[in-house]
């Protein structure tokens, strides 16, 4: 204890010395780039979450489900259902069907899509597709057979409007469904949005009457499972697995494999593209604290002289660069905490001030920060400066008590 204190005791004499003169603009300014670099990154690493997210919160949701289990034999319907219902983790379960469409309206456009058979219910069951699937235009109506809902990108290649009718002119189905029909009529009974373009452009659903009608009987009925937390998805299956003989399972990780791959790759990315301010600000922090511990050459011998050891002179300037970071750190990590939660209006005040439309278009990606990551910056910010003051007062470590005072 005694050690730290007057380890802490000659850093703040030495702190207050320096408040004045360029030292102190050099303290100044190296806790400002460390202070910036937290707070840029922060929220870069935000607004790339809140664009990530939108992505995957969709496909999660609306397209792959969080486990999806096929092979169910008709006997063992009611016991998995049960199972289901009577595990914790697991939110709710939802039988569909899907096949592979070809949309063509009356004047010939034609757009391909998705088309899932989902009960009639399924957006009341289902809370994170409700979220996810903002409908925009009529409602999400399957009750007749007739009825579809589809993307917003599909409606405006078709030209297609609530009450408009549609042809499913191709089906993928089973064998004993035909391929290829004129008589596949639905009618338009909702457009939805969702934050990921792809849905918006290749997903309709209808009802599971109409599927069984339109699919044929052989096309298998698949079960989306939604999770209380997601990274059960592992546990969730193994405990299936092993109730249940002969069925198939694949929770949403392997499911979306490659495209979550591409994005979690492209956000690593950036973060050590942004990663390099702090390899600037440190190299700054570093020559700041070698010509401070060369100022101090003086008082380190006197130190010395009275027993203190290399290492404990060097954690005196140890000090000096945890106090340089956590001033810089801190303050960095709530501004940039601060920045993110109102993106939109940062955006929208840069876009007023350049007249730039961009800027509007900005405003609309939602931000997202984790804890864990926002620690992992701040830590960043403050070990940068550390690392440097550290490695500033490695050469003082050469030099003699007898050396320093005989230059004196």
């Amino acid at each position: 204890m005694k050690f730290f204190r007057w380890i802490l005791f000659v850093s703040g004499r030495f702190s207050k010395v320096d408040r004045k003169g360029r030292t102190a603009v050099t303290s100044f300014l190296a806790s400002l780039g460390v202070c910036f670099g937290v707070m840029a990154l922060t929220v870069v690493m935000g607004v790339m979450n809140g664009f990530q997210m939108s992505f995957i919160d969709s496909i999660m949701e609306i397209s792959s489900y969080h486990v999806r289990i096929s092979g169910i034999k008709s006997g063992q319907e009611k016991d998995f259902l049960d199972f289901c219902n009577e595990n914790k983790r697991i939110l709710c379960v939802t039988p569909f069907k899907e096949a592979q469409g070809l949309m063509a309206d009356k004047n010939g456009l034609q757009a391909a899509s998705v088309v899932r058979a989902v009960p009639v219910d399924a957006l009341k069951t289902d809370s994170g597709l409700k979220r996810e699937l903002k409908i925009i235009s009529g409602k999400f109506d399957l009750k007749e057979k007739d009825s579809i809902v589809i993307g917003n990108t599909i409606a405006y290649n078709l030209n297609l409007r609530r009450g408009s009718k549609v042809n499913v002119a191709a089906l993928s189905g089973s064998s004993d469904a035909a391929l290829l029909s004129t008589n596949r009529i639905f009618t338009v009974k909702g457009i939805f949005f969702c934050g990921h373009a792809d849905i918006n452009a290749g997903y309709s659903f209808i009802s599971l009457d109409a599927g069984d009608n339109n699919f044929g009987k052989e096309t298998p009925l698949v079960y989306g499972l939604k999770l209380k937390n997601s990274r059960d998805d592992s546990l969730v299956i193994k405990q299936i697995l092993s109730e249940f003989d002969g069925v198939e399972a694949i929770g949403w990780r392997e499911y979306n494999r490659g495209f979550f791959g591409v994005l979690r790759m492209e956000k690593n990315i950036l973060f050590l593209l942004v990663l390099l301010i702090f390899v600037v600000v440190a190299i700054n922090i570093y020559n700041a604290f070698r010509k401070l511990v060369f100022e101090r050459k003086t008082e380190i011998a006197v130190l010395s002289a009275f027993g203190g050891s290399k290492w404990d002179i060097r954690s005196i300037f140890l000090v000096q660069g945890f106090k340089t970071g956590i001033f810089g750190a801190l303050p960095g990590m709530f501004l940039g905490i601060f920045v993110s939660k109102n993106i939109s209006s940062v955006f929208k005040f840069f876009g007023a001030i350049s007249g730039n439309s961009m800027f509007d278009i900005y405003a609309n990606i939602p931000s997202r920060l984790f804890p864990h990551e926002v620690f992992l910056i701040f830590m960043f910010g403050l070990c940068s400066a550390m690392g440097a003051s550290w490695l500033a007062g490695k050469s003082i470590l050469r030099l003699t008590v007898s050396e320093i005072l005989r230059d004196e």
